[in-house]
């Protein structure tokens, strides 16, 4: 998931913020004990979150795909002081490690924990968001935005993480590999669609902001 060498990545995030002390206890338990601990955003990634959050500074903030938490908890950095966040999972058995952190941070009270599928609990928010991260599923990710564009705030932000989906998207796709054609597809509604303005970033891999007009 990684484009540049490992000299420049780790160049980039010695030259970055470094990862608050909770996170990098996060990022420790969950690669001790978690399967697929690739899945974590990580310190350079979690940071840009961070700073992007912070930059909005969302009322209410919309996260599919919570996995462990940690961007969760970097979202919440940006959080306006009566803010919210809803992040909704299908894995039952993380929500206990992840309430664990939650509340370990100054936003645990105001993160909701949504467990199932995120289809079926995103037309059950009565919010509008500033902010959503979709990171979930990808064979949903264009069903998710056309489910959360209809509650966004005007200016409000959607990023949408893994859109190069290792290198993928630009290489011959076999004819099985159906979800590397949705990420397409994904990324090919996020160009034309004249709802939002987007710019697709090269961070691990593939981060794209869309502005909501």
């Amino acid at each position: 998931m990684h484009f540049l060498s490992d000299e420049l990545d780790n160049y980039v995030t010695l030259h970055s913020e470094n990862e608050p002390e909770l996170l990098a206890q996060l990022n420790k338990e969950t690669y001790q004990k978690i399967l697929q601990p690739r899945m974590l955003s990580g310190h350079f990634q979690g940071r840009v979150l961070s700073m992007l959050s912070k930059i909005i500074r969302p009322n209410n903030i919309l996260e599919i795909g919570t996995y462990t938490g940690y961007a969760t908890l970097c979202l919440g950095e940006g959080l306006a002081q009566n803010g919210t966040i809803d992040t909704i999972d299908v894995n039952e058995e993380l929500v206990d490690f992840q309430r664990k952190y939650f509340d370990r941070s100054p936003w645990g009270t105001q993160i909701f924990q949504h467990l199932g599928s995120a289809i079926d609990i995103i037309p059950t928010l009565n919010k509008k968001y500033d902010l959503v991260f979709i990171d979930a599923d990808k064979d949903n990710y264009i069903n998710y935005f056309h489910l959360v564009l209809p509650i966004m705030n005007q200016g409000g932000i959607i990023l949408s993480d893994n859109v190069l989906w290792s290198g993928k998207v630009v290489e011959e796709v076999k004819p099985n590999d159906r979800t590397t054609k949705l990420i397409m597809e994904y990324n090919a509604l996020l160009k034309k669609d004249p709802r939002v303005e987007t710019v697709l970033l090269p961070i691990r891999d593939g981060l794209t902001v869309s502005r909501v007009l």
